[in-house]
């Protein structure tokens, strides 16, 4: 284990004392604390611009899954197209309020259930993640339960939870650190074990990066070795496809004709199912992978989800969307993605030369693609311990892209580039009923609005909650979240919940922000 993973385990172990017992199989844990923050934030401006008008964006909405959760609430980004966008508004700047409440860890994927509460599973390096039912306004816990295997000490694995989705009948389904597909039934005010799928003949142990269904319920799962494999629930039959020396790191994406789309850290994939449920590709679009692994990026790779645009029954079968990994620019790249195979539509350079990566999914509103810029981002144990002392997090290279793109000829340019906001490791989301993108911003010390005086507290590790105009790439106003590591978002999404509020998932656990 390397030094930094042992700082981080043993910070977060330390965070993590501090929480109710969590060892019970379905435990009540009650009220949480506060997740701690630098006292220097009080000398900075907790608000700047003005609050939003809505102005709505028209957008064909995606088909909803039948086996998923509503559109928007089932999984980290929102539906079975990863689009991230929500149907419902989120915050329009009013008078806003900010919770934070610790959870022992980074709270990934932020889900709801039927009554609008919070499913999601927060994660620990070094110790076993934890299943929670929150409040959504008060974010404590109503029960947790403690998942099988413990956490990678890596401060950079989706491994065991970090995607696991929320079904059509409250159930989470999550890959787990042991090889197992384990299925969590909400009843009421408790998180109910239903069964559980040993996958770990067919990965050995390889841990399995992400699950959903394809629109006829048959599980499909990627697991970081490049097995992809499909799971018959109902009979607990288990087939497989594994790729040649390429791994997957990202989650999957869905669509309704039967298409299952997989980014390994070589090539772009679409798979369906034989009768018999065996994965089978239907084709494959290598990409750029360049010279590195970047940093920011979880792996020489493209670091996105594969993001869906337009129905499969529309032209081409569709479109799907990733980024590539090029030196000295990346792209945007954009296919066909029906079973004839994967024309390229157009591939789209963004951000500065030799300072352009993302590791997190696209945005897709109104056939347009919005990209974010995560160059330099590193957090590891010793940056965990650093920023608690009063250090910054280092800067990352600012960028947010919006990518116009013509389907018809096959072609793409940009519509804005907003080259101001310095956007770490947010998976950021779109409200098309009020036309804000919300992102998470870390501005350079240089960049920080202080109070009259403020600035004489010294430049604190500060943390935004941000609005862009969606039309024009303009910011509309930010918020404070906090300052200091433990409100660090580390790759965890934003969610905007049924009540409106937006969630955070943080290092120290999860963020709430909402018009008062």
């Amino acid at each position: 284990m390397r030094k930094q993973g042992l700082a981080l385990v043993s910070v977060m172990t330390v965070i993590g004392l501090a929480l109710p017992s969590t060892t019970a199989i379905d435990s009540t844990a009650g009220h949480t604390l506060p997740i701690p923050v630098d006292p220097r934030g009080i000398g900075l401006r907790p608000f700047t611009g003005q609050p939003a008008t809505a102005n709505p964006i028209d957008n064909a909405e995606v088909p909803q899954h039948p086996f998923m959760a509503a559109n928007g609430t089932s999984n980290m980004h929102g539906d079975a197209y990863q689009t991230d966008t929500h149907q419902n508004p989120g915050p329009s700047g009013r008078d806003l309020t900010v919770s934070r409440r610790l959870q022992g860890g980074v709270c990934a994927s932020v889900t709801f259930d039927s009554k609008g509460r919070i499913v999601t599973v927060c994660i620990t390096p070094g110790q076993a993640p934890r299943l929670l039912l929150l409040d959504p306004d008060t974010l404590d816990a109503i029960t947790t339960l403690s998942l099988p295997g413990a956490s990678s000490s890596s401060p950079t694995d989706a491994v065991g939870g970090a995607y696991f989705y929320l079904d059509n009948h409250d159930q989470a389904i999550i890959p787990t650190n042991t090889g197992e597909i384990l299925v969590v039934a909400v009843q009421g005010d408790r998180l109910v074990p239903q069964r559980s799928y040993d996958l770990t003949p067919a990965i050995g142990t390889s841990g399995i990066v992400s699950a959903l269904p394809d629109w006829s319920g048959l599980l499909w799962f990627a697991a970081k070795d490049g097995t992809v494999g499909t799971l018959d629930m109902t009979n607990g039959r288990i087939e497989t496809r594994k790729f040649n020396g390429e791994q997957v790191t990202n989650s999957i994406a869905v669509d309704e004709s039967g298409g299952v789309f997989v980014v390994s850290d070589h090539a772009l994939y679409r798979f369906d199912a034989t009768p018999s449920g065996r994965p089978e590709v239907t084709w494959r679009a290598p990409y750029d992978r360049g010279s590195r692994q970047k940093p920011g990026q979880f792996s020489h790779s493209s670091g996105t989800t594969p993001t869906l645009i337009g129905p499969a029954s529309g032209p081409d079968g569709g479109y799907v969307a990733i980024t590539d990994n090029a030196d000295p620019a990346m792209r945007v790249l954009v296919f066909a993605r029906g079973t004839n195979g994967p024309t390229e539509i157009c591939a789209q350079p963004v951000f500065p030369a030799g300072t352009s990566s993302t590791e997190n999914s696209l945005i897709a509103v109104g056939g347009d693609i919005i990209v974010e810029n995560n160059y330099g981002y590193q957090f590891d144990g010793q940056a965990l311990l650093k920023g608690l002392a009063g250090a910054r997090q280092p800067d990352t290279v600012p960028g947010l892209t919006r990518i116009d793109v013509d389907y018809p000829g096959r072609n793409c340019s940009v519509d804005w580039s907003n080259t101001t906001e310095r956007i770490p490791s947010v998976v950021s989301k779109v409200s098309l009923a009020n036309g804000l993108l919300y992102t998470y911003t870390h501005p350079a010390a240089d960049e920080l609005t202080f109070r009259p005086g403020g600035q004489l507290l010294g430049h604190p590790d500060a943390w935004y909650f941000t609005a862009i105009d969606v039309r024009s790439g303009e910011r509309v106003w930010r918020r404070l979240a906090g300052a200091g590591p433990l409100v660090n978002n580390h790759y965890a999404p934003i969610s905007i919940g049924p009540d409106g509020a937006a969630y955070i998932g943080a290092v120290g656990g999860l963020i709430r922000i909402a018009d008062n």
